[in-house]
């Protein structure tokens, strides 16, 4: 495949380093030249100096041969144009724009076919708080994915050494809870991911990640054996586009919000916009604002500046003070690798949540959707089982599945969600949620594909 990428920023950097590790045929246009000079030696990608919304780059790009152009510059205007451009030059597949502007996004006329004619609009503030959100509504999670339309959850929980099933195999956990449908997909290990089998004894601080249905949460604490601090209060640092979001989703969901703000003009926008969130004009890293403001009875203290610094130092006052679960905003990966170890819960990144979003429109099948878990480790892949694939008609024990992959949960036609058992048979149609190791992922897009001899 043929991607042309415009815009080399944190996003643009990321998904080319991605799809270029797996060999996908990759240019990147960015017309900052000093960005060029940063990223070229750490890229196997050709690199076109210009602007994404110039004819004559595109060409030169070679967008009459490309099978998508993926626009996320800073500015939602060149996105847009470098996709226009690209759609009157050429018959472009797939086009796919990052676009911020909250203006734009409720007129989605013009993301339609008969204007823009975009696969996919990118805004990775308003994933990341989506993300959050998610998060914010199952005490203890520290991450949390929903597939089939909201049929089957994933849950990320830390396992303490007061926890009941440390030290406990896989399928000895299963055996003491029969009637629950749940299943661990993956464990995060130290440096160590892993993807389980039934003999995997589970360890304290292990992160693991379970596959259940809604109606079970209620029940994965207590089958996990953890005790959660509940409730409603949240305190938000930063009233940015992320900040807003959250406040507003929170505030219609009953949650009781404060919202700390540096900018005067910013905090007096967010309290006319809203009517019972309390906004605070502050600094989120003052120790004494954060005591006079009772942080200690918070039950899940959220920071999302512009400032992953800033973001970090917050959260650890916050957890230091004595709030409950602790989230920071974070997209440098050295950053995130390193929260669990210095005492933050949660880290989210929108630049992953961007790379997630566009992976569905790499990957061979019928793909659905894919999910970056565990700072893109593992790989969560929803996809329809599709005629003559090699995963239909036999039981799941007898399938040569790959190494480090594992199917979490198949949805059936009519709606039912199963999670699969050895003896389990996958039927055509049937929806299949999958979870995987980089290393397994081409694999597992082999045995998705329908085979050249059904046509």
């Amino acid at each position: 495949m043929k991607v042309i990428i415009v815009g080399a920023g944190v996003v643009g950097y990321t998904i080319a380093k991605r799809l270029s590790s797996e060999e996908q045929d990759v240019v990147l246009i960015e017309k900052n030249e000093k960005r060029i000079k940063e990223i070229e030696g750490s890229l196997d990608v050709k690199i076109t100096h210009g602007s994404g919304s110039s004819p004559k780059v595109l060409m030169e790009a070679g967008i009459e041969h490309s099978d998508m152009i993926i626009a996320v510059t800073d500015s939602d205007e060149v996105n847009m144009i470098a996709c226009l451009v690209a759609g009157s030059q050429s018959r472009v597949p797939k086009k796919i724009a990052r676009i911020r502007e909250p203006d734009y996004l409720e007129y989605t006329q013009i993301f339609e076919k008969d204007y823009l004619d975009l696969d996919f609009n990118i805004n990775p503030e308003k994933a990341a708080a989506e993300r959050i959100l998610r998060i914010i509504e199952i005490p203890g999670a520290v991450d949390v994915a929903e597939f089939a339309d909201g049929k089957v959850k994933l849950v990320g929980m830390k396992l303490t050494n007061t926890c009941s099933v440390v030290g406990q195999k896989l399928k000895d956990l299963k055996e003491l809870h029969p009637d629950h449908q749940v299943i661990i997909v993956a464990i995060y290990r130290g440096s160590e991911t892993i993807i389980p089998k039934g003999s995997t004894v589970l360890e304290a601080e292990d992160l693991v990640f379970c596959v259940t249905v809604p109606a079970e949460i209620p029940h994965l604490t207590k089958i996990l054996g953890r005790k959660e601090r509940g409730g409603s209060k949240v305190m938000l640092v930063g009233g940015g586009d992320i900040g807003f979001y959250l406040a507003q989703w929170l505030e219609e969901k009953g949650f009781y919000v404060k919202v700390i703000e540096r900018n005067e003009n910013r905090a007096s926008f967010i309290a006319d916009k809203l009517e019972k969130t309390i906004v605070i004009k502050g600094d989120g890293t003052d120790q004494n604002l954060l005591t006079e403001e009772n942080v200690q009875d918070i039950d899940t203290f959220i920071s999302v500046t512009n400032d992953e610094e800033a973001n970090i130092l917050s959260a650890l006052l916050g957890k230091r003070i004595g709030a409950g679960r602790c989230i920071a905003l974070i997209d440098k990966p050295e950053y995130l690798s390193m929260l669990s170890t210095i005492g933050i819960d949660v880290g989210v990144s929108p630049r992953l949540a961007s790379v997630s979003g566009i992976l569905q429109f790499v990957r061979r099948g019928k793909i659905l959707a894919v999910t970056q878990l565990m700072e893109e480790r593992v790989e969560a892949i929803e996809t329809i089982a599709l005629e003559t694939a090699d995963i239909v008609g036999q039981p799941l024990k007898e399938l040569k599945f790959p190494q480090g992959a594992i199917i979490g949960a198949i949805v059936t036609e009519k709606g039912d969600v199963v999670i699969p058992e050895g003896k389990t048979l996958i039927h055509v149609g049937d929806k299949l949620i999958i979870f995987a190791l980089p290393k397994a992922v081409s694999k597992i897009e082999k045995m998705l594909m329908v085979k050249p001899e059904y046509f």
